[in-house]
């Protein structure tokens, strides 16, 4: 049976970052990396790297329920352990966060995740196309938080983009009922993006701050760092002022929602308005007294309905020259 290729080695060959997809222990016995990149690895990938790294990948890598204190620490032989969020923003609309699990052993940066992420793409296609983007592991370990900040930040200007349409949809037309599901759908979908990149650019500053503090950074590599961390707090005024736009938005279309209720509940309240006084004369009228009109006078019939037809107008009339039925 031939395992899935789900292991990918990445080397320097002159300068860029070449990939390679391994099938058995002894290809992978024959390469040098800098990045060993584990995709859903089942049992063989991950033998084969334990026997050739003397590396061991603990079972809980990528659970999602582990502690704090867990996600960054450092082994007594040097080992550097990172969890990370990575953001995934898919085509339908519905957000996620994949938790990925960095060690840094003995100058080979080793990463298990279950899927295939855009910020691991973006940086294969760059490290392929610039010449001497990446030197080491840590290179490439800082190379994909970059990414991710630029990941995140490209992310948010596609909320800005879809809250426009939104917004243009609620304050240029007429907002009826359907128009506000879709629209309070939209918010909601941008609303989760917004707080899933606000915690995603949190974890990347954990993460960094945590290698500044490691000590393992060389000084262009804590420079490079520091410049990431500053890029990342840009990106929290551009999340706080989307929060306030969708709070606006979401303020207003529930207005609309409000005003197209106060409508229905109007018509109801004039109709009950204009209805009770006929009602009340019809009621008057079908006691068959008898000195009421209807038994004496021929025109008694013909009087009440036109009584009631008043009775009717006249509130009508009134409502309308106050302009409560506008």
């Amino acid at each position: 049976m031939i395992p899935s290729l789900m292991l990918n080695v990445f080397s320097l060959t002159q300068g860029r970052l070449f990939q390679e997809e391994i099938d058995s222990a002894e290809a992978l016995a024959r390469t040098r990396p800098v990045w060993v990149d584990l995709e859903a690895p089942g049992e063989d990938e991950t033998r084969w790297v334990e026997q050739r790294f003397g590396l061991t990948i603990p079972k809980d890598a990528v659970d999602d329920d582990l502690e704090e204190s867990a996600r960054f620490y450092e082994e007594d032989n040097g080992e550097l352990h990172i969890r990370s969020d990575f953001l995934i923003d898919s085509d339908d609309g519905l957000a996620r966060s994949v938790r990925v699990a960095f060690i840094l052993h003995q100058g080979v940066l080793f990463s298990i995740h279950a899927e295939d992420l855009p910020v691991f793409r973006l940086l294969r296609l760059r490290a392929r196309r610039i010449p001497a983007l990446i030197e080491d592991a840590k290179d490439v370990l800082l190379k994909l938080y970059d990414a991710d900040a630029e990941y995140s930040a490209d992310a948010l200007e596609g909320i800005y983009d879809n809250l426009e349409r939104v917004s243009a949809g609620v304050l240029r037309q007429d907002v009826d009922d359907r128009a506000a599901a879709q629209a309070l759908a939209a918010i909601a979908r941008e609303e989760d993006l917004n707080g899933r990149i606000r915690r995603n650019v949190m974890d990347t500053r954990r993460a960094l701050s945590f290698m500044m503090r490691s000590r393992m950074l060389g000084a262009e590599q804590f420079e490079e760092a520091r410049q990431i961390l500053r890029d990342i707090d840009s990106l929290d005024s551009h999340t706080a002022f989307l929060f306030e736009k969708i709070n606006f938005l979401l303020d207003a279309t529930v207005g609309f929602i409000n005003i197209n209720q106060n409508k229905i509940i109007k018509i109801f309240s004039v109709a009950s308005v204009a209805l009770l006084p006929p009602t009340l004369i019809a009621s008057v009228y079908g006691m068959n007294f008898e000195h009421m009109p209807e038994l004496k006078w021929p025109w008694g019939y013909p009087f009440a309905l036109g009584l009631m037809a008043l009775s009717v107008a006249a509130p009508i009339i009134y409502f309308r020259r106050k302009g409560w039925l506008r």
